[in-house]
């Protein structure tokens, strides 16, 4: 049965420069709008849920051409709040080969979002209007007023009895200014104790929360077994999801999924495929996950879902993912096929 889901976070511009050109080279840019939220949510309303995002945008042209791509994305903007100027940015240069892509932000701290006021949101009463809601540890990073922000909103939404989703998204970048590991690990453990589903992986475990192995092991999969089930229990958290990605010699990439749920673990198959554009994936990783979790399905097929909606995802343009739960399904049943007529 659908349900009504929002995610509170920042629409972002996407500026993308042609092709496979540098920034120095290219005099032309294409943009769009995204963020984490919007891409989740979108996803979510491809699935067939009343998505929300609940923002804040300028007030102005911009704002609008923000407010009316959303729409288009299946997204409901009627919580969005609008003031300020500016939109944060990003740049994306293509890579190629052995060259990686590279993002480079710009104009965040003062974005309509990240300089909204303390109290503007009315966050009791869209809680109350939610069966669950998104939060992501991007937002969580950026300043004392959107922490401030995203726990009220979250304990909010816990009190009311809708479920939490937290994604740690720990980016290394974004918190060095304040110190890093030490300065984030008590707004993310503020954030677990609040949450039901958690997006994390054994890294997040290992520097984030300061967790360490008591036998000692280097695997990311011994790591991953051992150090999640004891944050799960730690913190309450219902369900706890990831992906672990390698990048092949020849370019492709490969994706397993994972899901710890009931006291154990289950994995999608290895997916390799090529990438046509990387950003957003895991977005469509964790609104696989999300949908599954609130569809009921078991844990086995929920994280093969994701899996799908991920690789899916590394096809389109763009970061939002764009497949239906029809074509997602499709995807785990099928495979790689021809042209569909």
């Amino acid at each position: 049965m659908p349900k009504t889901v929002a995610a509170f976070g920042e629409v972002m511009m996407r500026l993308q420069v042609p092709g496979h050109e540098l920034l120095a080279q290219s005099d032309t840019l294409k943009y769009s709008f995204s963020g984490t939220g919007v891409n989740v949510i979108s996803a979510l309303s491809q699935f067939g849920h009343k998505g929300y995002l609940v923002s804040r945008l300028p007030d102005n042209p911009l704002g609008d051409a923000a407010a009316a791509y959303l729409r288009k994305l299946g997204i409901d903007t009627s919580k969005i709040l609008r003031g300020g100027s500016y939109l944060g940015m990003y740049f994306l240069e293509n890579g190629f080969g052995i060259r990686p892509s590279r993002v480079t932000y710009s104009n965040r701290q003062e974005s309509s979002f990240n300089t909204a006021p303390d109290g503007v949101y009315p966050f009791e009463q869209t809680a109350g209007e939610m069966d669950a809601v998104h939060f992501c540890g991007i937002t969580l990073a950026m300043n004392d007023g959107a922490r401030r922000s995203m726990k009220e909103f979250a304990g909010q939404v816990k009190t009311q009895g809708g479920l939490v989703i937290f994604d740690c998204n720990y980016r290394p970048g974004l918190w060095a200014a304040n110190g890093g590991y030490a300065f984030a690990k008590p707004h993310y453990e503020a954030m677990l104790e609040l949450a039901d589903i958690v997006f994390m992986n054994e890294q997040d475990a290992l520097h984030v929360l300061g967790m360490t192995s008591a036998a000692g092991k280097q695997e990311r999969e011994e790591l991953l077994e051992e150090l999640i089930p004891v944050a799960a229990e730690r913190y309450g958290v219902r369900t706890v999801a990831g992906t672990h990605r390698s990048l092949l010699e020849d370019g492709r990439h490969s994706l397993r999924g994972y899901i710890y749920r009931d006291g154990r673990f289950s994995y999608s198959d290895v997916l390799v495929f090529p990438v046509h554009d990387r950003i957003g994936a895991g977005d469509a990783f964790a609104s696989g996950i999300i949908h599954g979790e609130l569809e009921g399905f078991a844990p086995e097929r929920t994280v093969a879902f994701a899996a799908a909606a991920g690789m899916l995802a590394h096809t389109v343009t763009g970061d939002t993912p764009m497949a239906s739960e029809a074509e997602v399904l499709r995807a785990m049943a099928q495979g790689l096929r021809d042209v569909e007529r």
